[in-house]
């Protein structure tokens, strides 16, 4: 007998149109991060994290800054 490899694969019925198909990916948008303004520096950091500008958080510096020599 002839042993043939032939994978079957799903075949659609009709095209999909545009507007169908733009329909479907309008929700795939990406979303730009939010974005607060650090108390300390003025700088656009994400929320509740450790500003990488100054280093401070909630008020208080938790990473010190190096100091170029």
């Amino acid at each position: 007998m002839l042993d043939l490899n032939i994978q079957l694969f799903a075949v659609p019925f009709h095209r999909v149109s545009k507007t169908r198909k733009r329909m479907r990916r309008a929700h795939n948008a990406l979303t730009a991060n939010g974005t607060v303004k650090c108390p300390n520096c003025g700088e656009a950091i994400r929320p509740h994290r450790v500003c990488a500008h100054c280093g401070y958080y909630k008020g208080k510096e938790v990473v010190k800054e190096n100091e170029e020599k």
